[in-house]
């Protein structure tokens, strides 16, 4: 019997895992470091996007501001005239372009006289006077033609306005309700009637003449430069242009009145707080 030596199992074989050397062995902890690289600048581009938009939105207001001071100085500067008579209305009739001004009533009189005396060879005799008088309350109104030429200029804060002319409007209004009449003939006169119906036919003429006369204009000449200076105000503070640091004085000329210049100095609020 031979000796047989029992033959040693074999060894069991486990499957060793290879240990990652190299580049393999930094991919995931440099994964995770881009990943979190993106997260700060993702979170870091959030937050200056207010700011962005911020600076945008201040540099868009200080755009609109600009272009605003932009036209102000545009309107300031010599194109005011143009500017003001584009944004009049375009009117067909004379009468939807008539800017009423102002109006006074006033009891006008008139009075009629009539002597009659005959006369002799010998002597002389006297039949009498008649007078007719006749007192009637009327209504003068004053307006300007908006068609016709304006210029207006600035100079020191102050808009100058060269308006058109003053135009009364015709014929006056007569209140023919509260119209007295009165007669006294003489002794030997019967013409009264006649007389009275002679001195109405005189009363819309001779009204009309009034209107117009240079007495009558310098009443409510004062009246239209206000009216015109509210008028030319309202415009402005509808273009922006007026209020705080803008205009804040407007001088209304009439044609044939005195040198405007002259006038601006002597309304100068800066030279009035000086004094």
């Amino acid at each position: 019997m031979s000796d047989q030596v029992p033959e040693s199992p074999p060894e069991s074989t486990k499957d060793i895992e290879p240990k990652p050397s190299g580049h393999a062995a930094w991919r995931w902890p440099l994964v995770v470091v881009f990943v979190a690289l993106f997260g700060l600048i993702a979170f870091v581009y959030i937050l200056r996007i207010p700011g962005q938009l911020v600076e945008s939105a201040g540099k868009g207001v200080v755009g609109v501001a600009e272009a605003l001071d932009g036209a102000a100085a545009k309107l300031l500067k010599g194109t005011i005239t143009e500017t003001f008579t584009a944004s009049l209305p375009k009117l067909e009739t004379e009468r939807g372009g008539l800017l009423e001004l102002s109006k006074v009533t006033a009891t006008e009189t008139f009075r009629s006289k009539d002597e009659l005396t005959y006369d002799f060879r010998w002597f002389e005799v006297d039949v009498g006077t008649t007078i007719t008088e006749i007192r009637v309350p009327v209504t003068y109104r004053y307006h300007l033609r908006m068609r016709d030429a304006w210029q207006l200029s600035v100079t020191n804060a102050v808009c100058i306005v060269h308006a058109p002319a003053i135009r009364p409007s015709q014929p006056p209004a007569i209140h023919t309700d509260r119209m007295e009449k009165s007669s006294d003939e003489g002794w030997a006169r019967f013409n009264a009637e006649e007389q009275m119906t002679k001195l109405e036919k005189t009363i819309t003429p001779t009204l009309r003449k009034y209107a117009g006369d240079e007495q009558h204009l310098d009443v409510i000449r004062e009246n239209c430069r206000k009216t015109v200076s509210e008028f030319i105000e309202d415009w402005l503070l509808r273009e922006g242009q007026w209020g705080e640091g803008r205009l804040r004085v407007v001088k209304v000329y009439f044609p044939g009145e005195g040198e405007p210049a002259r006038a601006i100095v002597e309304d100068d609020p800066e030279r009035r707080e000086s004094n």
